[in-house]
């Protein structure tokens, strides 16, 4: 370990330090070390207690199955999708990082989440250090209504007057805005730097384990779309929240790639309005304009989302390629995926696609990474190149292999009760589903389950 005004240089990208300066970082950036002095090591640290230190009591391994065990207790912020995401709502003592692009909604989301929870009776401290106190009130009054005198706010960036607020105030949320303007004494570096985001990382941690308070951290994203700063915060913390949308369109997901509490399959859906946030309760009706018929390339699908699903319409337009080769464009479609599912058509059914510029899209916005969206697209494309559709509001769910075949999708008697219930009449499944749904009371949807590719088209013409 370095000494007292020892200094190294450290890598702004990956974190990694060396005594000597680099042009070129392990990680493969080049010209990211910026030279740093380390702090002294304090002995007294809990951290480096033990056999490690001369005169101290060695740590005692205890029996894991002797280890007591208890419901976590959580805080209610009073958005049900917020909590449904987190898995129940704040756990006490737990760290939460919420990333996305600027303008996207964080700030607002967590400032209705301040405000509902200082409403229901607990101390809040809103810590900013981006903004002043004054506009942190103007978006309050726009969001919030009335607000409750538990919240308070603070606009600093020194770590060690944070700590000292949060010791005298003993709030039971605090949240931190942003985590790159916030830096510590202790180092000398800039703050945003790797190793003051890190430091702040651990000044956080202390207070919401040693307090037990749960902390919101605000994070700012990379140009790529992934958090900035070293990849140990993300370890550090107990969930990872990401809030992703289209800047042109109000709908809003919010997503966990981590969380220690709960599931990350959950998604909440929000629209972004004048007031704030509002929650979307039906995501398939937000989704879906219409359940009638639907004209040309466009086929009606569906996922399984942590515990509910999401019905969305898939489009398709295929067109004659002018010059040079022929375009494959798909949005909220992983574009490798599209393009298995063109040479499965070309392959089994017969469809000459070299010549076709092939063009599809999620209608809303989202962007669903499950397989069970590929019928779908397969009979999109093929009812825009054949000018084929429905007289029928049909639906269809399943993966495609590369042999044709229909491969069964998990959670599928949930997306038929969705089905029947938003008044599809018919759905197209993979035959070992609709051996399983045989049971399955559904009033007014037929269940038609099918082999290969081949089948599902037959069964859309209505053959």
């Amino acid at each position: 370990m370095a000494k007292k005004g020892k200094t190294v240089f450290v890598c702004q990208e990956c974190g990694y330090e060396n005594p000597k300066w680099l042009g070129q970082c392990i990680c493969g950036a080049w010209n990211t070390m910026v030279e740093e002095k380390l702090p002294e090591i304090n002995v007294a640290d809990v951290r480096r207690r033990g056999s490690l230190t001369e005169g101290k009591k060695a740590s005692k391994a205890s029996k894991l199955k002797e280890v007591g065990t208890g419901e976590y207790s959580r805080l209610n912020t009073g958005i049900g999708e917020l909590n449904r995401v987190l898995g129940g709502g704040l756990v006490k003592g737990s760290l939460v990082l919420i990333s996305g692009e600027p303008g996207i909604g964080k700030s607002t989301i967590i400032m209705q989440a301040a405000s509902n929870i200082s409403a229901a009776g607990e101390k809040v401290l809103y810590v900013t250090g981006e903004e002043s106190e004054e506009q942190i009130k103007m978006r309050a009054d726009r969001v919030c209504g009335e607000i409750s005198d538990n919240l308070f706010i603070l606009a600093e960036t020194n770590m060690e007057n944070i700590v000292a607020v949060c010791e005298n105030l003993n709030p039971g949320f605090v949240i931190i805005d942003s985590i790159q303007t916030m830096y510590t004494e202790e180092l000398d570096s800039v703050p945003g730097s790797v190793s003051q985001v890190r430091a702040c990382g651990n000044h956080l941690m202390r207070i919401g384990k040693g307090m037990n308070i749960p902390v919101f951290i605000v994070a700012h994203v990379t140009k790529s779309g992934e958090l900035a700063g070293p990849k140990i915060v993300e370890h550090m913390v107990d969930a990872v929240l990401n809030f992703s949308g289209e800047r042109d369109q109000d709908l809003r997901i919010l997503r966990a790639f981590k969380n220690r509490f709960g599931t990350t399959s959950e998604i909440g859906a929000f629209k972004m309005e004048e007031k704030g946030l509002i929650e979307i309760k039906d995501l398939s009706a937000t989704f879906l304009d219409s359940t009638g018929e639907k004209p040309e390339g466009s086929v009606v699908s569906a996922i399984y989302e942590g515990s509910r699903p999401i019905l969305m319409e898939i489009q398709a337009l295929t067109a004659p390629a002018n010059v040079g080769f022929a375009r494959r464009t798909a949005v909220g479609i992983d574009n490798q995926r599209l393009s298995m599912i063109l040479a499965v058509l070309e392959k089994k059914v017969g469809m000459t696609m070299i010549n076709q510029d092939v063009y599809v899209n999620v209608v809303g916005g989202i962007r669903p990474d499950s397989t069970a969206v590929d019928l779908a697209v397969a009979l999109a494309v093929y009812s825009s190149l054949r000018g084929v559709k429905s007289d029928k509001r049909i639906m269809a769910v399943g993966e495609v292999g590369l042999t044709g075949e229909l491969r069964s999708i998990a959670n599928l008697d949930k997306i038929v009760q969705e089905a029947a219930r938003m008044g599809y009449e018919e759905i197209i499944i993979p035959a070992r589903n609709a051996k399983s749904l045989e049971s399955l009371k559904t009033e007014g949807l037929k269940i038609v389950g099918v082999n290969n590719l081949q089948e599902a088209i037959r069964a859309f013409k209505g053959e």
